[in-house]
């Protein structure tokens, strides 16, 4: 493995353990301070446990290869949009907050959009890798009908955030592929006009675009969460608080461990703590360019370089919407926040993003 395998690595590491930390520390106040009948240490080992699965899972993609997974990209997509029905079938699949974006077993949640917001990209890299001469309009259109069956399940859910962060994957995929523009940016700007009157339209969307502009205006609500956020990010002031000296953790931020762990983070470490975070994000961000820089095949350049962008488009979006710079999406901050199937996903994308960096070492020892 090479120095920036080595360090990609030990970047996602020091990010998922400050993240468990952080996970602990937030969920053992909310525990005390309700009163709940649970250990304190129940999200502790909940997210080792899913931190475990995903280790084991990421070994698996590693040892099968990336070229063998792409490959296998088209069955694994159709599994996966069996699953993303499967969250609509009553008793298998669970909602919550008036979405159903999870499937329920063992007393665990499963989110299957979580990987197929990755399956999404490999299947697009397998068909025009494979293809044979000029990339024709007629393909394009039949590769875009096939995406959107698990694009159009995911945005029922609904689930606006991943299908818009799916959206722009593929846009970035296009621009990597070189496909003419005219395939799909005319369309693009027509489906943004189109989509944005109909979003417009969508009481739940305006709300959003209402609260973000103004949370005080539902504080009771919508808005308490962003205001919260608010609130703890700029308590922390220049170095903090100090570990486990938050007040927003004690219920005054709800569900503080997932989308809005950042707030709290920033409340007991301040602006410091909080350039160190996203500085381990670009930095893991610039060894993932690095790495797909280095590919030795159109393949591996093109799924390094879309997974680094995914993950660190997820970063940028979840600390966009605590700083209150973007309104609230419902996105994690990778290997950061609890969240089962998001850790599971993006171990599995770090896992064969390595995969490409070993292939291209053996190639030049070769």
């Amino acid at each position: 493995m090479s120095r920036s395998q080595l360090a990609l690595l030990l970047c996602v590491v020091l990010i998922f353990s400050m993240g468990l930390l952080m996970v602990f520390n937030t969920t053992a106040a909310e525990v005390l301070d309700r009163s709940l009948d649970r250990s304190t240490h129940h999200a502790l080992f909940r997210q080792i446990l899913y931190a475990a699965f995903g280790v084991a899972v990421a070994s698996g993609f590693w040892f099968l290869g990336y070229q063998n997974v792409i490959k296998l990209s088209g069955p694994l997509l159709i599994f996966g949009s069996f699953l993303l029905l499967m969250v609509f079938v009553p008793k298998v699949g669970q909602e919550i907050n008036g979405a159903r974006r999870w499937i329920g077993f063992f007393g665990l949640s499963f989110q299957p959009s979580e990987f197929v917001k990755y399956l999404i990209p490999l299947y697009y890299i397998q068909v025009m890798t494979t293809r044979e001469g000029p990339f024709q309009l007629r393909a394009f259109l039949k590769l875009l009908g096939l995406l959107a069956i698990p694009m159009g399940l995911i945005l029922i859910e609904p689930d606006n955030g991943t299908t818009a962060i799916i959206l722009v994957s593929l846009v970035g995929l296009f621009v990597l592929t070189r496909l003419r523009w005219v395939f799909w940016a005319l369309p693009l700007a027509v489906f943004m006009a189109v989509g944005g009157l109909v979003a417009m339209q969508m009481p739940h969307v305006s709300d959003r675009i209402q609260i973000y502009l103004h949370p005080e205006l539902d504080l009771q609500g919508k808005g308490h969460q962003p205001y919260q956020a608010k609130i703890a990010a700029g308590s922390g002031k220049l170095w903090g608080k100090g570990l486990a000296e938050s007040l927003q953790k004690m219920d005054y931020l709800p569900e503080a461990r997932s989308d809005y762990i950042a707030a709290i983070y920033a409340e007991e470490f301040g602006f410091i703590g909080m350039m160190v975070l996203i500085g381990l994000y670009m930095l893991l961000g610039f060894l993932g360019f690095y790495l797909a820089s280095q590919a030795k095949d159109p393949e591996g350049f093109y799924l390094v370089a879309i997974f680094t962008f995914l993950i660190c488009f997820q970063a940028f979006l979840n600390l966009g919407v605590v700083s209150g710079l973007l309104p609230s999406k419902g996105t994690n901050l990778p290997f950061f926040s609890q969240g089962g199937s998001s850790l599971i996903a993006n171990c599995m994308a770090v896992s064969l993003m390595l995969n490409v960096g070993r292939k291209t070492c053996q190639s030049r020892v070769s």
